[in-house]
């Protein structure tokens, strides 16, 4: 009997205890844990609201950390201790800008509380400000401005004759006379209307032949404008386009009977190279079909890489040598180069070969 009172006795110790304890710790009391922006526009800024509390407990509350899910939500609090029955705040800030649409963020507060973590959570929608002209178009060619400065047809084939338009502003106040100059003879474009008005717009229209230029794979070319009078060359729109073969009236007997190009390598390293040095390779093209494979162009990537092919026409089961010279002048630490190579072969025209090396800074 005396061994069952001691259990007894020893375990009211030890809740009475723990109760002690308990009480003994700060509680972190918030007067909400939740709020709503609403709608507001983006130019409205960023967002504040303080989430208030108070310590409830019976020691002073101390706030270790406060993390928020997201850079865009920046949150001060009360960083000294905030005594038994004294109030505190945290004030969370949203950054709209650049962030249209809805939002859901939380915020983690740990402290020395009983309740050690609370999340907080802020949401609202932001409503996109209205961007300027500037901003919608941000390329400028002399005193117009556009969308982009380049109009590309990305792939056509040999006869595709393809039409783009491009928007020019006129931000100013005084109305701008546009002329066209230096046209190549496979572009045509016009201009609707030829002055712009004060904070009026241009219809640029452009049409693309490419059965008017004998050429394949990428090719670039540029507009001029003149632009009240001016020749200025520095005012000119990019036009580019990928012409390919146009295989699609092939027979089925025609694509079995077609060429098939291989190479015996697609790539090689020269090493270690002085500055100024010169160096060559010199790739084997392979005809693996039963057609007539014709080499219809051979371009590098840049100006320091020669190519010669040894002839544009192979032979059904012939190869070819494809010599490439590449010229360090100029040249400095890790180099890599592409030769694209354009045939006729239906399944794979157009073949990549790349050379690298690694130049020496000069002594």
């Amino acid at each position: 009997m005396k061994q069952l009172n001691f259990v007894i006795a020893f375990l009211f110790t030890v809740a009475f205890s723990l109760a002690t304890q308990a009480q003994d710790k700060p509680n972190l009391v918030f007067e909400t844990l939740a709020h709503d922006f609403g709608t507001f526009k983006e130019a409205a800024g960023i967002q504040t609201y303080a989430f208030d509390f108070v310590n409830k407990g019976t020691t002073p509350l101390v706030i270790n950390s406060v993390r928020a899910s997201c850079g865009c939500t920046t949150p001060k609090w009360t960083r000294e201790p905030v005594a038994p029955g004294a109030k505190g705040t945290i004030e969370v800030s949203y950054d709209p800008k650049g962030r249209p649409g809805s939002f859901n963020k939380t915020v983690s507060v740990q402290s020395n509380a009983e309740n050690a973590l609370v999340t907080l959570q802020i949401k609202g929608t932001v409503e996109q400000r209205e961007k300027t002209i500037a901003e919608l178009y941000p390329f400028t060619i002399g005193s117009l401005r556009a969308q982009r400065n380049n109009i590309s047809f990305v792939k056509v084939t040999q006869s595709d004759v393809k039409t783009e338009t491009l928007e020019l502003v006129n931000d100013t106040e005084k109305p701008i006379k546009v002329d066209l100059k230096t046209v190549p003879d496979h572009i045509k474009a016009s201009l609707n209307p030829g002055t712009i008005p004060a904070h009026g717009k241009s219809q640029m229209q452009v049409t693309f032949d490419a059965s008017k230029i004998n050429d394949f794979g990428f090719v670039s070319h540029r507009i001029y404008l003149a632009i009240n009078d001016s020749n200025d060359y520095r005012n000119s729109i990019g036009v580019s386009a990928t012409i390919e073969e146009d295989f699609s009236k092939l027979t089925p007997e025609q694509l079995a009977n077609a060429p098939v190009v291989g190479f015996d390598n697609l790539s090689f390293d020269f090493g270690d190279m002085k500055p100024g040095e010169k160096v060559e390779h010199t790739f084997t093209i392979k005809n693996q079909g039963k057609n007539d494979l014709i080499i219809r162009k051979v371009k590098s990537s840049c100006g320091c890489t020669a190519v010669t092919p040894s002839k544009t026409v192979i032979s059904a089961g012939e190869s070819a040598p494809i010599k490439v010279v590449f010229d360090s002048a100029g040249k400095k630490g890790r180099q890599s180069k592409t030769i694209t190579v354009i045939t006729n072969d239906p399944k794979s025209s157009t073949s990549t070969l790349r050379i690298s090396s690694n130049v020496a800074s000069e002594s």
